[in-house]
């Protein structure tokens, strides 16, 4: 467990000199109430939005069959953690998880985006990993006071979650996988 604390801090230290600030990026002028998501239903993703303001609480059913899953504020409250009704940590799902805050501007983040990719088809039965756009979701990013980004929040499940910052390799990830969220 020590071993796999030093790599977690040595990956933030180096990942950190790779990262972007979050605190320097534009403000985007333009930020919809009503965020569409889109996703490839050919794949058997599966994503139900309603548009009025009466459920803006949107309806959405999110399965994961390989694919990384793009969470908007609401989504995260529902599937994740909904912060606003509890205080103390409660992940909500039944599979262990990976969030990355991340950015479309972020070079950093372009470069794990892959490698999550990949990850999402190896471990399909056994993790989640999500994507939560730092951009669009200000008001969830500043409640996990993200700052710079990538920043990827590990989520096993029953247990507090583990933050790390910045790019990792992909051997990385999956020792954190295989040694933190599977515990093998």
């Amino acid at each position: 467990m020590k071993n796999l604390i030093v790599l977690l801090v040595m990956a933030a230290i180096v990942g950190t000199q790779y990262s972007c600030d979050n605190a320097n990026a534009e403000e985007n002028a333009n930020d919809k109430q009503n965020t569409e998501i889109v996703m490839d239903n050919n794949e058997t993703n599966e994503v139900v939005t309603t548009k009025n303001e009466k459920d803006m609480e949107a309806e959405v059913k999110i399965e994961n069959k390989g694919k990384v899953v793009h969470l908007s504020t609401q989504e995260f409250k529902e599937k994740v953690f909904n912060y606003e009704t509890n205080k103390d940590w409660k992940y909500l799902g039944d599979k262990p998880c990976i969030i990355d805050f991340y950015a479309d501007w972020c070079r950093p983040c372009k470069m794990v985006a892959p490698i999550l990719d990949e990850l999402a088809k190896e471990y399909k039965d056994d993790i989640v990993i999500y994507k939560v756009d730092t951009e669009k979701e200000r008001e969830l990013a500043a409640t996990f006071g993200i700052r710079s980004i990538p920043s990827i929040l590990f989520v096993p499940v029953g247990e507090q979650p583990q933050m790390a910052q910045g790019a990792m390799p992909k051997d990385s990830f999956k020792e954190v996988i295989n040694n933190v969220l599977l515990k093998k």
